[in-house]
């Protein structure tokens, strides 16, 4: 399935956030708790270790969306977490990486074959396609040929996963459907594309890339209806040869979504 990238509105009274919205009084806690949501997890450099301690907290506190959007590193997190793989056992795969683990380097278009990090993927999930997962899913890839952002949430999981994370220069592409697919964080990096309509809860990754434009739409918080946001400020910096931040970054997103649900709901919340 190909959708069309989303339109954004210009931030209003705090840049980087959209604008204010009729939300009810309450926390995010009973806001998340009072009716089914969907979640959202925007791509983000190796941002998977954040991701994994929002999904801490939330399954901590029995809060289970019905539906689950994402790209790039918010497809690694989401989807596994969508598959049945508990938040702790998640936590214990990526606190365990090492770059030894995906580290494949080989002729062709980026410097790793991507073979070991679809082993690695593999071994984690625990079903292996989306009609079996416990949450409906859908992830976002980038058709190269097409040039346009694919939603994947039909078929097998690991190869749409892989092709989701698949960053330019860094890995091979990923060929679905005969066609080559890159990061699906290129034009939807806030792994909204393949969203249902409805209530949702998204986790923003402010970006420090260079390669972004400033003022560029991919930084901006995007406005949609019933739709909260949550930015955490200062996650370290991760990278391939900064793995062990990781558990930083883990515990930071962690301890931020456990303060986040006993706060008034608002659409943006900044910790």
């Amino acid at each position: 399935m190909t959708v069309q990238r989303p339109r954004f509105s210009s931030p209003l009274d705090t840049p980087g956030f959209p604008s204010h919205q009729d939300l009810p009084r309450c926390t995010l806690r009973e806001w998340l708790a009072e009716a089914p949501f969907g979640l959202a997890l925007s791509s983000g450099f190796f941002g998977f270790f954040a991701h994994a301690g929002i999904l801490t907290a939330l399954e901590d506190a029995a809060l289970f969306p019905e539906h689950i959007s994402g790209s790039s590193a918010g497809a690694l997190a989401g989807s596994a977490w969508a598959s049945g793989v508990e938040a702790s056992t998640l936590r214990d795969a990526l606190l365990g990486l090492e770059r030894a683990d995906f580290w494949d380097p080989g002729p062709g278009l980026g410097l790793l074959r991507g073979r070991l990090f679809r082993e690695r993927l593999e071994g984690l999930l625990a079903q292996r396609r989306f009609a079996d997962c416990r949450f409906s899913l859908a992830v976002s890839v980038f058709d190269v040929w097409a040039r346009e952002t694919r939603v994947c949430d039909s078929g097998p999981l690991a190869p749409a996963i892989q092709a989701s994370c698949a960053v330019p220069l860094l890995f091979h592409p990923v060929w679905l459907d005969g066609r080559p697919h890159y990061d699906g964080g290129i034009f939807d990096r806030h792994g909204l594309l393949g969203m249902r309509p409805g209530r949702v809860f998204y986790h923003h990754l402010a970006s420090r890339s260079p390669w972004r434009r400033p003022g560029s739409v991919a930084l901006q918080i995007p406005e949609r209806a019933e739709m909260v946001t949550l930015s955490i400020d200062r996650l370290p910096r991760l990278g391939p040869f900064r793995l062990r931040r990781g558990r930083q970054a883990f515990e930071k997103a962690r301890e931020a979504m456990r303060l986040a649900l006993d706060r008034p709901v608002a659409s943006a919340i900044r910790v």
